[in-house]
């Protein structure tokens, strides 16, 4: 502490006594008008009474440096004069109760200095305009004036000044407030947030399971089961957002609008219900399809959205948070209604499919097609293909070049940032990072973190993806190598036990392990719920699975899809996904018989083309025609499709 305080007070001494080039300039001012600083001095008892809330108590030297951590020149030129500035300013104690002024030697000013035994002497100062006055008396600190006018500075004593309006002000708040009072006044100040719907989410029966409540929206219609029909207004908002940066989708409901291209269609769907999944379904309905919809993720759905889309008479059987039996539940309950029977599919991930196939397959006589947007699912149409059980065609929309290099490259580069940083407020800097699978996935992960300063490593079994990651700059490693000093495990190769249980447990403490990929098969969370595990939920999606050693992993969505689960992804790339697979519908429903036979095929190429060409205008792009010379050398039609089948992008 003395070292402390004797470098406060030489700095103060540097400032009080100056130098010649500081006497030089207050001289030549000729600065302070002496009824300005008697004015610091003289204070008027009765102005002092009407303030008797105001308590000044002397500090010692011990105190005054410990609870401010300033010197006494700073303190006041922090605290304003009485009788001046401010007419509203506190007035000091009356002269009775102020104690009497320290000597030479004492008092703060000995305490942070070593010299300050001897009062600073100012230079010599004449009046000055009423400018200089208030400058002078704004800098505070009392003043001794000498019957010829030279004015110097006294030591002065820091004050410590306590309100007691103040005081009552905060004891008179409430010490508890209900969580729905606190909603309450939230909807009162911000009646356009989604802040004033958490009256519905702290409503009694919130932790009712949806299956159990008896709804109906506006038109009377219960053919739907979601978490809470009355967030519908706050999904519509959202969905209205969500159209914003759908340019594609919406041209598209514009042009074939009056056409009706997929009158008489009764697609069922399970996909991800956000807002951007809204602007298809309804994109679809306006095309002339009736749709019932469930979600194809326990996590990803947005139960204000469902609402809406329930509102608008769809039947949708989604909430997030479903269990595994609700998640079958639902599925069932949109392929299994009376009098209503689907003819096109929409999937992500198989499931649907899976389950007509396994409980009615008896429904694929009049279904016309599939079409499948995941790498899972699309894996699971090949097996049906191959084993010659496929009974329907498929639209392989995941392999098309407007979902595989927009979709899940700039999707992911974008998405599995906020993903990380909304659950684990991660700094990505610095740190060492393992993405298992190259494919447009893992690629999109790997730019993002790499661009962040993180140091990644990737593993792979296609050379050739290999190769890719190695030309890009990052370390080719298999994942035994580097499981034990990695800060992040991220997955996105749509396999099964990618991180096993004899990866988990040589982790080190509060890795953070993620799934970028369909499925939550690809990390071995099963193998985690044992007896010697503790999980603790930290947040939503978020949970520390603890070993017996304190030792603890930060498990993310439960090991499933980040992005989706966790966060949200960019509208506009979804905007090109959604319209890829409204054409995929239009062209197998409109498809004359035979063209495609009960095999898996991809979308094509000129469908992609106008896809991508619907989507430029966002950008105010101008594309280059080519000449009818040019279109021949080439041997293209000038209007595309101008690459085959099989190039590769």
């Amino acid at each position: 502490m003395e070292g402390r305080s004797g470098g406060m007070g030489e700095g103060r001494g540097r400032e009080a006594g100056g130098g010649a080039e500081w006497e030089l300039e207050l001289e030549s001012e000729s600065a302070v008008a002496v009824e300005a600083v008697m004015s610091v001095q003289v204070v008027s008892a009765a102005a002092a009474a009407k303030v008797p809330e105001v308590e000044l108590k002397d500090l010692s030297p011990s105190e005054a440096e410990p609870q401010l951590g300033l010197s006494t020149a700073t303190v006041g030129a922090m605290v304003p004069p009485a009788g001046g500035g401010d007419p509203e300013a506190p007035a000091p104690a009356p002269a009775a109760e102020r104690p009497p002024a320290p000597g030479p030697g004492s008092g703060p000013t000995a305490a942070l200095s070593p010299a300050a035994g001897k009062v600073p002497q100012a230079s010599a100062m004449k009046r000055s305009d009423p400018h200089h006055q208030h400058q002078r008396h704004r800098d505070g600190g009392e003043a001794l004036v000498s019957p010829d006018g030279t004015v110097t500075e006294a030591p002065r004593t820091v004050k410590k000044i306590q309100f007691a309006d103040q005081k009552q002000e905060f004891n008179k708040r409430p010490t508890k407030i209900g969580r729905r009072s606190l909603s309450r006044s939230i909807s009162q100040s911000s009646t356009d947030s989604y802040s004033s719907a958490a009256s519905y989410t702290d409503s009694s029966d919130d932790e009712t399971s949806p299956r159990d409540k008896q709804q109906k929206n506006s038109k009377g219609s219960s053919d739907f089961c979601v978490k809470n029909i009355k967030q519908a207004e706050f999904g519509r908002r959202e969905i209205e957002i969500a159209e914003q940066e759908m340019p594609a989708l919406m041209a598209l409901r514009k042009r074939a609008q009056g056409e009706k291209p997929l009158a008489g269609a009764k697609i069922v769907g399970c996909t991800h219900i956000t807002a951007q999944t809204a602007v298809l379904m309804e994109t679809l309905g306006a095309l002339g399809a009736q749709c019932r919809w469930a979600a194809c993720n326990i996590y990803s759905t947005l139960n204000e959205v469902a609402a809406a889309l329930a509102e608008s008479g769809f039947p949708v059987f989604a909430w997030k948070g479903e269990s595994e039996d609700d998640f079958w539940w639902c599925i069932d309950r949109c392929v299994n209604v009376e009098g209503w029977q689907p003819n096109m599919i929409l999937d992500d991930g198989g499931d649907l499919t899976h389950w007509i196939y396994k409980k009615y397959p008896n429904m694929f006589k009049k279904i016309k097609g599939i079409v499948e947007e995941s790498v899972t699912g699309v894996h699971r149409l090949y097996q049906l293909s191959k084993a010659g059980k496929l009974c329907v065609p498929a639209m392989n929309v995941n392999d098309s070049v407007t979902k595989q290099k927009f979709d899940n490259l700039y999707c992911c580069r974008e998405s599995i940032l906020d993903g990380l940083k909304r659950t684990t407020d991660m700094m990505f800097g610095g740190k060492q990072v393992v993405v298992c699978g190259y494919g447009e996935v893992g690629k999109g992960c790997c730019a993002a973190l790499k661009a962040m300063g993180s140091v990644v490593y990737v593993t792979e079994i296609d050379p050739i993806c290999a190769l890719q990651a190695c030309m890009d700059g990052f370390r080719l490693v298999k994942l035994n190598e580097v499981i034990r000093q990695v800060d992040i495990v991220i997955t996105c190769t749509g396999n099964k036990n990618v991180v096993t249980r004899e990866h988990l447990d040589r982790m080190k403490n509060s890795c953070i392990v993620c799934n970028m990929g369909h499925s939550n098969t690809e990390i071995d969370v099963a193998s985690l719920r044992t007896p010697e595990l503790t999980w603790e939920r930290v947040r939503s999606q978020v949970d520390h699975v603890i070993w017996p050693d304190g030792k603890r992993i930060v498990l993310l969505a439960e090991g499933r899809l980040l992005n989706l689960s966790c966060s949200t992804v960019p509208t506009f790339v979804l905007s090109i996904t959604a319209t890829t697979q409204a054409l995929a519908l239009i062209e197998l429903y409109n498809a004359p018989e035979g063209r495609y036979k009960q095999d898996v095929y991809l979308l094509p190429k000129k469908m992609d083309e106008y896809v991508a060409s619907l989507h430029l205008p966002t950008f105010d792009a101008h594309l280059t025609e080519l000449t009818d010379e040019q279109a021949k050398y080439l041997g293209l039609n000038k209007n595309g499709p101008f690459k085959p089948n099989y190039y590769r992008y």
